[in-house]
Parts: structure tokens; C-alpha cells; sequence
């Protein structure tokens, strides 16, 4: 529960939003289509008249009487709207403004509570923790909720009042909360089970013992950005991930340092549907984990080897017959084959182990990577001795004016 001290500066915070963003519909000029007999079915509006009167409410304008006339009553006031018509107006006003109408009144703070599924309050500057302990038991049905913030403000508290209420959460943001402890990931665990979507890159106080413990329950997670993460996302970690998230899709470990070739192979082993691995900065891994991706994760699209020093040409070669191994029908004929198959983005910037030869075979069997101009997904920067490798579009592009007849002047 919040002070009254902290209920008054949340309702300063935003004071700002709620008088700029007044709506500029007046209960005056609120107008109905008055064939109520065929609008108001069980005292439910039809799809289509709901449509009507959307579209009459949101013009400038009125009746002769400056009323909105109905056979089952007249709209007054704006607390009068069915609840419908209110999730229409809130569907297309921003975040604050819908905050600010769910203090007019209970039947509206209900209403929104009940519709509401998506919030960011990524826009505030301060006081968002006191607004979240605020808001979170309001909005119990909320699906998607994006927290992040430029200057830490969440603590443990406002994460556990979400764990509370909000039970229906898929997509969760905590991004650069620094602080936050792994209380939180222990209310997470428990309070959201279904999330599919976590994103606490830069929290950097979790441990790999919370997060472990936030996968043997959040078992849907199919996207999760652990950047910057440096204490949680360890191999101890990976390996509770391979072990409970099979479903995962998506992994960042952005210059998580303690991740190595343990949790690496645990993660290709464990989450066969992993399309998505950012492992820039993880310096400790080497050729074993990049293999094991090739051979356990056929659906991979992007994997970012940033400043991954260890890696050699035998990874790259193994990448290079990963396709053949586990899509080995898209190889019997020329024609089976898709440009859609396989990697489409490749960092190995500053991978300076590597050399020409194994790349361009890389880069020949996945023909979405591309080396030329305006559609780099194949990053080489620093490499200076991979300048030779190019994909088939700069091939093509070489060969064009060679094969253009010289013409007669």
C-alpha cells in the first residue's frame, strides 16, 4: 500500500499528462444514432451499431438537444458509455491518458481494468515504482508489460505487487532496473508462470541461482534477453535453462563473461528450437559450443560471435554443413533449396582466428548472408584478413559489367 505522501506525488506526476492530454470530447456533444430498437440487443450493442456510435462520438458536434438519445436511457455523462464504446475511445489514446481515466471513476477503472492488456510506461521519468504498487492491483488482466526504464526506479516491491495481481503476464520488461534483487525473480516465479517473454538485460544483481530457480517454473519461455546479466547467466544458469525451457526461441547473453562451453552445449542440447543466440562478448566460449549449435539447432537464423576470440575455422566449417546435415532433403535437387534455410545473420566481428577459406563456405551455403552493400548480415569488421569473402549477390555484381556487350559508337 502506498503513504499518503507517495499517493500525492504519483498524482503530481501526473498531473502533467492528464491536462494535456484532456480529450477534447465534451458529454455535451456526445451523439447516438437514436434507432435504438434495432441497436440494443439484450442490452448488449451490436458489433456494427458499436461501430456507429464510435464513429458519431468521435465527432465534434451534437444533437439539437446536445444529448445522446437511446431507448434504454440517454448518455450524459462519460461515465454513462458502455463499457465496449470506453475500450474503443482507450484503444486509441497512449498509456498516461488511459492511466488517467482510470481514476474518473470506479465503473471506468473497472471497465479498463477488465479490457486493459498491454501498458508501457516507458515515458516515465520518476515515481514509476509508487505508480506500478498503484496501478498493478487495477490491472489484473494486463498480458504485456514494458517497465523499462533510462534511471533505475523499480525495487523489489513494485515487482512483487505484479507477481501479486497479475497472474495472466506473457511479456514482461525489466530492463536496466539495477535495483533489483533476486526477490524479485523468486516472486516472478511464482506470481507469473506463463511468461513467454522476459527481458532483464542489465539487471545486474540477479544471481544464476534466482534464475535457475525463476526456469524450473517459468517453463514457457520462449524469448529471453539476459544482457549484461553478469552474475545470472552462468553456465549453472544455461544448463536450467536447456533442462526446463525447451521451448525457447530467443536468447540474448550479450557480454555475460561467465557463460562458457557447459552452458552453451547444455542450451543446444535442451532447446532444439533455438532460432535466436546472441553470444557477443561471452570470451570463454570456443569451437565446441558453436558445433553443438550446429548440430542440435537446426532452425537457427542469427548468432552473433562478437569479440568470440576463440573461434576457429572449424566451427565455421561446421556451421557451413549444418544445413546439409539436418535439412539434408533440401539438397537433392537444386530446386529444393530455400533462401530461407538456415543462418541469415552472422557476427564475427573481431573473431580474428578466422580465415577466408572457412567463411566463404559459410557464406556460400546460407545464400541470406550477404556481404554487399546496404545488406550486411554477414559482420566481419576488424577482420582484416577476411576482405576476400563475399557472398553470391557481390559475385553477380562483379561478373554484370563483363558480360555487357561493348556497344558500337
Amino acid at each position: 500500500m502506498l503513504t499518503e505522501e507517495e499517493e500525492e506525488e504519483t498524482k503530481k506526476t501526473l498531473k502533467t499528462s492528464k491536462t494535456k492530454q484532456r480529450t477534447r470530447l465534451h458529454p455535451q456533444k456526445l451523439q447516438v444514432v437514436p434507432s435504438a430498437s434495432e441497436m440494443v440487443v439484450g442490452n448488449k450493442l451490436k458489433a456494427e451499431d458499436l461501430n456507429l456510435c464510435f464513429e458519431k462520438l468521435m465527432m465534434v458536434g451534437g444533437g439539437s438537444d446536445g444529448k445522446a438519445k437511446m431507448e434504454c436511457g440517454v448518455i450524459t455523462e462519460w461515465k454513462d458509455i458502455p463499457m465496449e464504446l470506453l475500450l474503443r475511445i482507450m484503444s486509441l489514446v497512449d498509456d498516461r491518458m488511459i492511466i488517467v481515466a482510470s481514476g474518473v471513476c470506479s465503473g471506468w477503472r473497472d471497465a479498463i481494468g477488465l479490457g486493459l492488456t498491454h501498458l508501457s510506461l516507458v515515458w516515465l521519468k520518476k515515481n514509476m515504482n509508487n505508480l506500478v504498487l498503484s496501478l498493478a492491483p487495477k490491472f489484473t488482466k494486463l498480458q504485456t508489460l514494458v517497465l523499462r526504464q533510462d534511471k533505475p526506479q523499480l525495487q523489489d516491491n513494485a515487482v512483487e505487487a505484479i507477481s501479486t495481481y497479475c497472474h495472466e503476464l506473457l511479456d514482461l520488461d525489466l530492463s536496466k532496473s539495477f535495483k533489483l534483487t533476486d526477490h524479485s525473480l523468486y516472486a516472478l516465479a511464482h506470481g507469473c508462470p506463463n511468461l513467454s517473454k522476459l527481458n532483464i538485460s542489465g539487471c545486474s544483481a540477479f544471481s544464476d541461482e534466482a534464475l535457475e530457480y525463476l526456469t524450473n517454473l517459468c517453463k514457457q519461455l520462449k524469448i529471453l534477453n539476459l544482457c549484461g546479466c553478469v552474475k545470472a547467466a552462468s553456465d549453472r544458469a544455461l544448463q536450467a535453462i536447456g533442462r526446463n525451457c525447451n521451448q525457447l526461441q530467443s536468447l540474448s547473453l550479450g557480454w555475460c563473461e561467465n557463460v562458457g562451453d557447459v552452458g552453451v552445449m547444455s542450451l543446444a542440447f535442451g532447446c532444439p528450437d533455438l532460432r535466436v543466440l546472441d553470444l557477443c562478448g561471452c570470451v570463454r566460449i570456443t569451437d565446441d559450443s558453436v558445433i553443438a549449435l550446429a548440430n542440435g539447432c537446426p532452425h537457427l537464423t542469427s548468432l552473433g560471435l562478437y569479440y568470440c576470440q576463440n573461434i576457429t575455422d572449424r566451427a565455421m566449417y561446421s556451421l557451413a554443413q549444418s544445413l546439409v546435415k539436418n535439412r539434408p532433403s533440401l539438397w537433392e535437387s537444386k530446386k529444393g533449396r530455400s533462401d530461407d534455410e538456415g543462418l541469415k545473420s552472422l557476427n564475427i566481428s573481431q573473431c580474428t582466428a578466422l580465415t577466408p577459406p572457412a567463411v566463404q563456405a559459410v557464406c556460400d551455403s546460407f545464400p541470406a548472408l550477404h556481404t554487399c552493400p546496404g545488406r550486411h548480415s554477414l559482420i566481419i569488421s576488424g577482420c582484416l584478413s577476411l576482405t576476400s569473402v563475399h557472398c553470391a549477390c557481390a559475385f553477380q555484381a562483379h561478373r554484370v559489367p563483363s558480360s555487357l556487350p561493348h556497344l558500337a559508337h
